[in-house]
């Protein structure tokens, strides 16, 4: 079931079939290692997320195993994103201050080393419920202007929920992140292995704590509207071997 993720596009994922035989010791994409699981048919695939800057094109994952070393190859192609023009009463969450900088600065250092830890153990699955039940409004990969200035693109998905609403883990994992941060505003982070990660912003409220090991469906939180956010809802993110990528793709159809 895992090759259903299989979209190799800028901000996708790229699965790539290993064989039958022995499991790989390592597979590295970009010098980074990625996802090995077993698929329904008990053969090896990697699975590798794709960064939204992604230069179209052939691209290679290392395989290293008992035999030695190859290389096998697959394609990125281009998808092109909408954009999105967001109005903000606090033009702090814009142009910061110096002093807002620098908080920003080592928030986004711990997020960043958050991202890129490898755990071993394989994720419990990697097809989603949604963390929520509701619809979902702002895509993945807008090109996002902020009282008319371009910021980084939107890299997770949100969903318009009323405050309060509980947020669920959609796989077991381990919480490496709890904060409340300046853009973010109160943050969860899942690390579900593999380099397979989750976050959860702007929440209202955190219901979990640093270390805590979670199951699928335990509650992590409560939608809320802090940080830069208009109004409630849940930015949910997906990072794959410390890459960005399209939360949706991850969800059960």
């Amino acid at each position: 079931m895992a090759r259903t993720l299989h979209q190799p596009h800028q901000g996708g994922v790229a699965v790539v079939s290993l064989g039958q035989g022995e499991q790989p010791s390592s597979v590295q994409y970009q010098g980074k290692p990625v996802m090995v699981v077993r698929d329904s048919d008990q053969s090896w695939i990697a699975v590798v997320g794709i960064d939204l800057k992604t230069p179209i094109g052939r691209h290679e994952v290392q395989v290293r195993s008992s035999a030695g070393e190859h290389k096998k190859a697959f394609e990125v192609v281009h998808k092109e994103y909408a954009s999105q023009h967001i109005k903000l009463k606090n033009q702090a969450h814009v142009t910061p201050a110096p002093e807002q900088l620098k908080r920003y600065e080592r928030e986004h250092a711990e997020q960043m080393a958050a991202y890129g830890r490898f755990r071993q153990a394989g994720p419990s699955n990697v097809l989603f419920d949604p963390p929520v039940k509701g619809r979902t409004s702002s895509p993945f990969g807008l090109r996002r202007f902020f009282n008319g200035e371009e910021r980084n693109p939107h890299s997770g998905l949100d969903f318009a929920v009323p405050k309060g609403t509980p947020v669920s883990a959609p796989a077991n994992g381990v919480v490496t992140i709890v904060g409340d941060y300046f853009f973010n505003g109160r943050t969860v982070f899942v690390d579900h292995g593999q380099g397979l990660i989750t976050m959860y912003c702007h929440l209202d409220s955190i219901a979990v704590q640093l270390g805590q090991e979670v199951q699928r469906g335990e509650v992590l939180g409560r939608v809320g509207s802090t940080g830069r956010s208009t109004g409630p809802h849940l930015h949910w993110n997906v990072s794959l071997n410390g890459n960005r990528v399209d939360p949706a793709i991850f969800l059960k159809k």
